[in-house]
This record gives C-alpha cells, sequence and structure tokens, in this order.
C-alpha cells in the first residue's frame, strides 16, 4: 500500500529551469571573480534600477513572447528558454518577495555571473551585485514577515538504517538491517531519508513482520530453531596484511564480525577458503595455519595446504590439463575440514578468522581475481590462501540466557511468581513503547501488547519470557514504530505555520542528528515542555553532537551527499591500474569517513572540509598516495606533507575514482560531481542522442582529453553545458583514475591541469580549485548548508528555503563556519521548529 501523501509544492519543473539556466554560463567561478571582486559595499540598487538592467540585458531572450512559445522546431537557445520559463518583461520588480520563486532564479544567476551569457553585453560587476543585493534583501524581509517553513508528509516511513539504528537503541542489539528489508529509493537531492518517496509495499510488510519476528526472538533469547548466519569477503579483496584491529597481531587476510549469539548453547562454525574457476582452493601449495577467535581467544588452529600428493596440473591456461587423481582431489577437498563445534554465552561477541602470518610469506598483495581474467594454475596453488566467506549455526542445546545486553535493556523487572508476572509485563511493555512511539503510550497500547502477552505465554506453557517476546514482535511492527505521524493540532490556520509540539520536535531531532529513535533523556525533557526553550534545545544539540551516535551525519548524510555510496560500483581496469584492489577501495572509505567525523567531533570550521591540512591513512593508502614512514592496517592522523597534492576532500580517493572511468579520468564526471555536490548548481542532463567523445584530432592524431572534449564542444547542444562543466574537471587531471598525483597522463602527455572559466579566469590544479572555493566561502557554506537542511527535514529544498540558508550561513560565519553553527541554525530555524498546515 502506499502512504497518503498531503499535498505539496512540486520542485520538478523548478529544477529543470533552474538547471537549465545555470547551463549558460560559470555558475561558481565567476561569483568568485566577479561578484566578489569588491570589497566594497555595492551603490544601492532600487526597483527601478534592477528593471533597468533587466530590460538592458536580459528581457531580449527572457521575455513572454519567446518563453511560451509552442511548436515549431526550436533552437537550443528557445528550448532552454522555454525550459526556463523566466519572462522577466513581466516581472514585477516592486515586489520581488510576491514572486520568490522566479526571483531566486535570476539572484542564482547574477551571483553566478552567468547572466548575461558568455559573448552577450554584460552589467558591470558592481551593478550587478547591487542588484544582486537588493533583490536579497527584499525577498529575506518578505520572507521573515511570513514565514513558510515548508510541509513534510504527514507520515514518514523509517528507512532501513533509521530502523536498525532503533533496533539498536530500543534493544541493545546489533542487526543487519540490508540482510533484513529491501533498500529504500532516494529523492532527486540523493538522500533516502525523504518521506515523498519513502512508501509502504505489501511486500515490505512482510519484510517488517519476518524482520519482527527475529528480532524479537534474538532480543529476547526465545528461539524455536537453530539459525544460520553468513559472512562473506569480496572476491576482489586481497589478503595479504591484517584486515582491521579486531584480529591478531602477526595474522593476515580472513574476516571478522559480531555476531549475536541469541542463547547459550553449542554453535558451529564453517569456514570456507576462495576456489578458482576450477574449483581448486587457492594457495594449497603451502602448508598454512588458520586461526578461529572469539574475542580474541583461540578456539581452533587448521592446518591447510602444503601436503598435496602426486604430480599437480601444468602451469596452463587449459582446463583440459589435469594433474594427478589423488592431487586433483586434495586441492579440491582439502579444505573441507575448517569447521569447529564450540559452546558460545548469549550476547555478542567477536568472531575472528584470520591465516597465521608466516615470515617467508611474499610481502605485498597479490592481485585479485578480476572479471574475465584467470590466473594460471601456478599462481593458484602456491599464492595466498584466502578466506572466502564464515557460517554461523546454531544454538544446539540452547537455554534462554540469563544476561544479555539486549535482556538488560528489556526485562527490567523479574516476577518471583505468577501473580506478579502481568503487572511486571505491563512495566516492560510500557518502557519499550515510550521509547519505539516516541510517545508516553496510552492505555489501549498498552492494553494491546498486553493481549499479545497474554496469549505468546499461554502458548509457551506460561512461559514469561515468550510472552514478551510475543508482545514485541508486536510492538515492532505497529505503525507508531515504522512510521513519523506528523498531525495538526486542532484549529490549525490553512496554509499557516504552526509550532511543533515538544515530542514531535524531538523525534525530528533524533532522527536529525542520530538517524535514530530519541533517547529517555530528550524524551523526558519534552514530555516536561522544556524542549521549546531556545535554552535547552541548544544544550540538547550540543549533547546530541557529543554523542557517539552522531556518527550518523557522516555515515548517512555525508555518504550521500556526496555520493560516496557509489563507491561499492568503482571498477578500474586492470590492465591499465593493477594494483587497484578492494583493499584500496576500503582505505578510501575509511579515509574520507574518518576526515569527516573529524571536523564534526572537533568542531571545526565546514570549510577545513577544503582546505584541511592532514588526512587518515594505513600503510597501504600512504604507499598510494606517497606518503612516507606509516606502517600496518591501523589508520592514523598525518600531517600533509604537500598541500599543492592532498588536502582536503578533493584531494581522496574516494572522490577521485568514483568520478573517473574504469581505464582513464573525466574531466565531465568529476566537473559535474564539483557543480552538484561542492558549488550546488547542477548542471542539467545532457540531451539525446550526444556524439561520443571523438577520438582523433586533426591529421587523424590521437587526440587529448582536452582536445577531444574541445571537438565535442562545437556541437551547440553540448556547448554551453560543457562550457560550464569542463573547466573545474581539468582542474583535478593531476589526479588518474585511481586518484594517485601525476604529471603525465596515461598516454605519456604533459598534465595540463588548467581550467579557464566561460569569463576568462583560469585556475589551475588542486590549489587553484580550492583558491576558487575559498574566496567566497558563502558558495560552499551554502551548498552544505542547504543540502543540511533538506536531509533535516526530510523533504526537497524548495525556493522558500532560500532565506533560511543566507541566514544561516551568515549567522555561522560570524562563528568561523563551524558545523555546530550551520547546525544550530538549522534546528533554530522555522523549517525546523514549525510546519505548514494543509490548504
Amino acid at each position: 500500500m502506499k502512504i497518503p501523501r498531503p499535498g505539496s509544492v512540486s520542485i520538478a519543473v523548478a529544477a529543470a529551469a533552474l538547471a537549465a539556466a545555470m547551463a549558460a554560463g560559470w555558475p561558481p567561478g565567476s561569483s568568485h571573480r566577479l561578484l566578489a571582486a569588491s570589497a566594497a559595499q555595492p551603490p544601492p540598487a532600487s526597483a527601478e534600477s534592477v528593471r533597468r538592467l533587466l530590460d538592458r540585458y536580459c528581457v531580449a531572450c527572457h521575455n513572454e513572447r519567446r518563453v511560451t512559445a509552442a511548436g515549431g522546431v526550436a533552437s537550443v537557445l528557445d528550448s532552454q528558454l522555454r525550459e526556463t520559463g523566466l519572462a522577466l518583461d513581466v516581472a514585477d520588480t516592486e515586489r520581488p518577495g510576491a514572486d520568490a520563486a522566479l526571483w531566486e532564479r535570476v539572484i542564482a544567476r547574477l551571483e553566478a555571473g552567468s547572466m548575461p551569457p558568455a559573448g552577450r553585453p554584460r552589467p558591470g560587476a558592481e551593478e550587478m551585485r547591487a542588484v544582486a543585493s537588493w533583490l536579497v534583501t527584499r525577498i529575506d524581509q518578505a520572507a521573515a514577515a511570513n514565514p513558510n517553513p515548508g510541509r513534510t508528509a504527514s507520515m514518514h516511513r523509517l528507512n532501513r538504517t533509521e530502523y536498525g539504528n532503533a533496533i539498536r537503541d530500543l534493544l541493545a542489539l546489533e542487526i543487519d538491517a540490508a540482510a533484513l528489508l529491501p533498500g529504500d529509493e532516494t529523492s532527486d537531492t540523493g538522500f533516502d531519508n525523504n518521506a515523498e518517496v519513502l512508501s509502504i509495499s505489501t511486500a515490505q510488510l512482510e519484510r517488517y513482520l519476518s524482520a519482527a519476528r527475529k528480532i524479537s526472538r534474538l532480543a529476547t533469547g526465545v528461539t524455536t530453531a537453530p539459525d544460520f548466519a553468513r559472512f562473506e569477503n569480496s572476491v576482489l579483496l586481497t589478503q595479504a596484511d591484517r584486515r582491521n584491529e579486531d584480529l591478531p597481531l602477526g595474522s593476515r587476510g580472513g574476516l571478522s564480525a559480531t555476531h549475536h549469539f541469541p542463547a547459550d548453547g553449542n554453535y558451529i562454525f564453517r569456514i570456507a577458503l576462495t576456489t578458482n574457476w576450477q574449483d581448486y582452493v587457492r594457495g594449497m601449495g603451502r602448508r598454512n595455519l588458520l586461526d578461529l577467535r572469539i574475542d580474541g581467544r583461540l578456539v581452533r588452529r587448521f592446518t591447510v595446504g602444503g601436503e598435496a600428493p602426486g604430480t599437480p596440473a601444468p602451469t596452463t591456461w587449459s582446463p583440459a590439463e589435469a594433474g594427478d587423481p589423488e592431487w586433483e582431489r586434495y586441492v579440491r577437498e582439502s579444505a573441507a575440514h575448517l569447521e569447529v563445534r564450540a559452546p558460545v554465552d548469549a550476547g555478542p561477541h567477536v568472531v575472528g578468522v584470520s591465516f597465521v602470518r608466516n615470515r617467508w610469506e611474499p610481502e605485498g598483495p597479490l592481485q585479485p581475481v578480476m572479471k574475465g581474467a584467470v590466473l594460471s594454475n601456478d599462481e593458484k596453488y602456491h599464492g595466498n590462501a584466502e578466506v572466502q566467506a564464515l557460517t554461523i549455526e546454531g544454538p544446539y542445546e540452547g537455554a534462554v540466557p540469563e544476561d544479555t545486553p539486549s535482556r538488560r535493556r528489556i526485562f527490567v523487572c523479574d516476577p518471583a511468581a505468577v501473580t506478579e508476572e502481568e503487572a511486571c509485563a505491563e512495566r516492560i511493555l510500557s518502557r519499550l513503547a515510550r521509547r519505539a512511539y516516541r510517545r508516553p503510550p496510552a492505555d489501549p497500547d498498552v492494553d494491546t501488547l498486553l493481549e499479545f502477552f497474554r496469549d505468546g505465554r499461554a502458548k509457551a506453557g506460561g512461559r514469561f519470557d515468550s510472552g514478551i517476546q510475543l508482545a514485541l514482535e508486536r510492538l515492532l511492527v505497529d505503525p507508531d514504530f515504522l512510521l513519523r505521524v506528523h498531525e495538526e493540532p486542532p484549529g490549525a490556520a490553512p496554509g499557516q505555520a504552526y509550532p511543533l509540539g515538544g515530542l514531535e520536535l524531538a523525534s525530528r531531532l533524533s532522527f536529525f542528528m542520530w538517524s535514530s529513535i530519541p533517547d529517555d533523556e530528550l524524551l523526558d525533557v519534552a514530555e516536561r515542555g522544556e524542549l521549546t526553550d531556545p535554552a535547552v534545545l541548544r544544550r540538547q544539540v550540543r549533547r546530541m553532537l557529543a554523542d557517539p551516535r552522531s556518527e550518523a551525519l557522516v555515515s548517512n548524510f555525508a555518504v550521500q551527499w556526496l555520493h560516496l555510496r557509489n563507491l561499492d560500483d568503482v571498477k578500474a581496469d586492470p590492465a591499465v591500474y593493477p594494483e587497484f584492489d578492494q583493499d584500496l577501495v576500503e582505505a578510501f572509505r575509511q579515509e574520507t569517513a574518518l576526515f569527516i567525523g573529524s571536523t564534526i567531533e572537533e568542531d571545526r570550521s565546514v570549510l577545513d572540509l577544503l582546505g584541511a591540512n592532514y588526512t587518515y591513512v594505513n600503510e597501504r593508502l600512504a604507499r598510494h598516495y606517497g606518503i612516507p614512514g606509516v606502517y600496518g592496517s591501523r589508520f592514523r592522523r598525518v600531517t600533509l606533507p604537500d598541500l599543492e597534492q592532498r588536502g582536503g576532500l578533493l584531494g581522496h580517493g574516494s572522490l577521485l575514482s568514483l568520478t573517473s572511468y574504469p581505464h582513464r579520468t573525466s574531466p565531465v564526471l568529476r566537473g559535474r560531481w564539483l557543480l552538484e555536490a561542492i558549488f550546488g548548481t547542477p548542471p542539467p542532463g545532457p540531451p539525446p542522442d550526444v556524439p561520443a567523445l571523438p577520438e582523433r584530432g586533426a591529421n587523424d592524431a590521437p587526440a587529448s582529453m582536452r582536445e577531444r572534449l574541445e571537438m565535442h564542444r562545437r556541437n551547440p547542444a553540448c556547448a554551453s553545458c560543457h562550457r560550464t562543466i569542463d573547466p573545474p574537471g581539468f582542474m583535478l587531471e593531476h589526479y588518474d583514475a585511481i586518484g594517485r598525483w601525476r604529471s603525465v597522463t596515461d598516454d605519456g602527455r604533459a598534465v595540463d591541469a588548467a581550467g579557464t572559466l566561460p569569463n576568462g579566469v583560469t585556475a589551475e590544479g588542486l590549489a587553484g580549485l580550492r583558491a576558487l572555493l575559498l574566496e567566497a566561502p558563502e558558495q560552499f557554506a551554502g551548498t552544505l548548508t542547504r543540502r543540511l537542511l533538506a536531509y533535516a527535514l526530510g523533504r526537497e529544498p524548495q525556493y522558500y528555503d532560500q532565506p533560511t540558508v543566507r541566514r544561516i550561513v551568515r549567522n555561522a560565519a560570524a562563528d568561523g563556519h563551524r558545523w555546530s553553527s550551520i547546525i544550530l541554525g538549522i534546528v533554530e530555524s522555522p523549517a525546523f521548529l514549525t510546519r505548514r498546515a494543509a490548504e
């Protein structure tokens, strides 16, 4: 079924129009050089001066006749004009606040320096600054007099991440939500917490029912049959080094996982090693010692490999040539005995599997098995053995546990007699319902749960724990748990803003800061009516920022803002980049997460995301970046030796590889990503039937990437966009497709990392790009604030949010653009504290 959605202002047309308008010229760079060129206050403007500027420079194109024309064969320019819908000859310059949607788009073009487009007469920089400033002032004044907080959907389903975090905080139980629930769709801005896209289908309801049953049994320890869990390694992951801190020093490869054992009992652990396409177990030509550990304690050491009888298969690519039957049987079956049965106490435990790293093993990673490539038998036979998967099955002979983190969280009382069970169950379920529903439970809520408790207890022969398990299962499928419901107060005037109640505000705050449910302290404050006190609200925000759960701002907000979830799809051509593997991808991911997390945890300026002089590396990543003196798999903070090569996000291998093709860099992909994620001015999508880039230039000689894009821009349908997209992308050409610094391209040409903007300004390399951004810090701070506001509200950003964004950025500038200033600015804004009633 679909969640009913209230009417809301759609931005599909506005977003397309803004994107097309931005394509006419350079969005960010010109504003930095043009409108920010003078530190002096611009001369005052007026409605008359705005009209004169528009009439002289704009309305020849942006007029009602051309914008509303229909039919006929339209030129590229006419098509763009129709898409923008900017009829400036009839626009009201006296009251810009009355049509803020139109004037916000004009402001964007003026501040970007993209209006008029290149080659057309244009006003001076001071005049454009004055007009833009006057329009901003008038629109912001109108917005302050009549705030429009927007309207989120009436029902907002928890997304998969929020569901998993809610289970963690409600039941002290870590679950793999991705394995239990289907994925969520994302909004136009790339966030999966947007209420408008979070519908509920019949298939999802079935998965919620299944998840509730599994989770309630794990949490209470009430099990009916052995369960099965499987943990796998990527086939692209090399296993020559210690994987992580959960595995012992002196180990290599393997995997570790935190597994919740639902009951005291015996469990079966099975280890599978990697095989090739012939089913040969890798690494059987040498003796390998393989350890299974639980919480660091050695459970079993296996010996595998090194004892193959008979004559091996020859070093060959042909599957037709086999070894002796005894040898063939050995290399296929020698790892079949990697199984152990061991007792484990209920609760979460770290299970680790790793090889002992013997000193005679070669250093450096072997190359991974890439799709379409097959290593020779000899390389497989004598290479490193690798762990493919670990499975855990059980419990057998299990008993209901007495003490686990989940049971301590759930069973806050222990009835000594049958006559005490009802009161104890009511206490347990009332407490759980308060957290799960994010409000004090009403009597009917508790009565419903108690009915399920009685039913579960009766079916289990009077067993108290079984009754709690069934009642918990019912709670986890309650709409009040799965949905955030926004109810309008009685008497709310249609279309007018009303303040959120304390409990609804607590929910909005916790899902923004933690991607999870409120804790007891936040609920207590909300129930007492104190959360609407600005001083109390600020204290709660600072407390929540200091809590480890605020890591969700990295793993959910930042990862989606920067498109880092797509890092799993990054591939590199092994013929061009043989050193690229999954270990490097994981190092990229960890570097960026640690770096962004450090700026939030230390409450640094968001501008440090662009220009910080430090990063986080382990030995593998340091070697990739050319940073000396770093050894081991542990990530540590290092000061960067050369800010011309690294410094800030834009030198991270995660983003550089994400915006490349498998075999080469792409100024277009990188430029488009920069415009969207960093400058906040996403270009429109390519028109249909765009021709491929030409491979050859003059005299049929191979063309450089710059030459190929120059030839591509000769197509009028491509020129306007690529004039905007390509320059910032070229500024990152010193990095190859896997993020290494280079002075020569893959085809042997000297790197040209200069980008010339449509207004003639040239910048070069990472340092030049960084300088462009930091010249006008409000550009990047505004982009981040706009994205963070959309994430906080769970809806698409709208034109009427721009005054809020500008106010937050202005106020944060006085505090050095610190993260806390921006987050507090969002939380204290009318957009966060209020909601518009239905019309």
